[in-house]
């Protein structure tokens, strides 16, 4: 079984918070950015969070903007998506992926062999 690139997700209540983890490390080309998807389901899947490999630079989707906050350690290894103040709607699959954004130029729709993701489920 592939182990999936996505952790962290699972239950919590309106108004908590998670932090998911993208093992990075684990991407086997060079990258210039990393970032977070999610699909709703009978929704479809929509760019949240976008990390420049090389200085940095964040962007988010209007609807996650002052509530998530996404962040890389120092050897790039992991990025992580800290969510807090998560609502019902913020219920759905997360997944990481390369090269399919770029903070200022939003995200990108290409194809892209998506891995299995991480459920995130709001809900009292």
């Amino acid at each position: 079984q592939v182990q999936s690139v996505e952790s962290g997700g699972g239950l919590v209540q309106p108004g908590g918070s998670l932090r998911l983890s993208c093992a990075a490390s684990r991407f086997t080309s060079d990258y210039y950015s990393i970032g977070w998807f999610r699909q709703a389901p009978g929704k479809e899947r929509e760019g949240v969070s976008c990390i420049s490999a090389s200085d940095g630079s964040t962007s988010y989707a209007d609807s996650v903007k002052g509530r998530f906050i996404i962040s890389r350690d120092n050897a790039g290894d992991t990025v992580y998506l800290q969510m807090s103040g998560l609502k019902p709607e913020d219920t759905a699959i997360y997944y990481c992926a390369t090269d399919m954004c770029y903070p200022g130029m939003g995200f990108f729709s290409s194809a892209y062999t998506w891995g299995q993701g991480t459920q995130v489920t709001v809900s009292s």
